[in-house]
């Protein structure tokens, strides 16, 4: 969601763009309906660039207790690229002048520059549907990871649900809970990064396999 100098009494809907990706250069792209607040406010700014930050919500694609994994916000200045986007749609760019994060792994300020050259996780596109397909089929294999935490499992004697809660090419997180207030995380690091999901499927067969030994 575009949060934009102004834009006090506008539904969140109205300020949330259609579609976004990231340009070559580190710029965000944002696709809006050509009437939305944000297309308005961008093409009525003075000196034809608007102040806003881009605030980015990260949710769990399967049922946890505190589902969101992390928020980002990143400020910049917004213009409208017209002749871009389909009719009745404007094509807004987010030129991106401070980044910060916080998330599972902890709160950081990001770089433009290093935002700009870093490759997207090849697993991003493919998470949401390997996590659900990990919760709802391999549940019982999920939950006897456990057995690689070694004295740490003590603490999870009281656990009621187990559920996977994010993925990269660096490892998987999961998520251990004996209600809202009580949630314990695990993180499995992968020995190499992978590069795929046929990779992917390799590393989870032999985290499962160890947890079995």
């Amino acid at each position: 969601m575009l949060l934009i100098p102004g834009a006090d009494g506008m539904r969140p809907e109205q300020l949330t763009p259609q579609a976004r990706a990231v340009g070559p250069d580190g710029e965000i792209f944002l696709l809006f309906p050509a009437d939305a607040p944000p297309v308005r406010a961008a093409t009525h700014a003075q000196d034809d660039e608007l102040p806003v930050v881009l605030e980015l919500t990260d949710v769990a694609p399967v049922s946890v207790p505190h589902r969101i994994r992390g928020r980002a916000w990143v400020s910049g200045w917004l213009t409208c690229l017209p002749g871009v986007a389909e009719p009745g749609h404007m094509m807004l760019r987010l030129e991106v002048a401070e980044a910060s994060v916080d998330d599972l792994w902890g709160t950081s300020e990001v770089d433009p520059e290093e935002f700009a050259a870093a490759d997207p996780d090849p697993l991003h596109t493919h998470e949401t549907e390997l996590l659900q397909h990990l919760h709802a089929a391999h549940g019982e294999q999920v939950r006897e990871l456990s057995h690689l935490l070694g004295e740490r499992s003590a603490a999870l004697v009281p656990t009621r649900d187990v559920a996977p809660l994010a993925l990269d090419r660096f490892g998987l997180r999961i998520r251990f809970s004996a209600g809202p207030q009580h949630c314990f995380d695990a993180r499995f690091d992968f020995p190499e990064p992978v590069r795929d999901v046929s990779g992917l499927r390799r590393e989870m067969h032999r985290l499962f396999e160890a947890a079995r030994a």
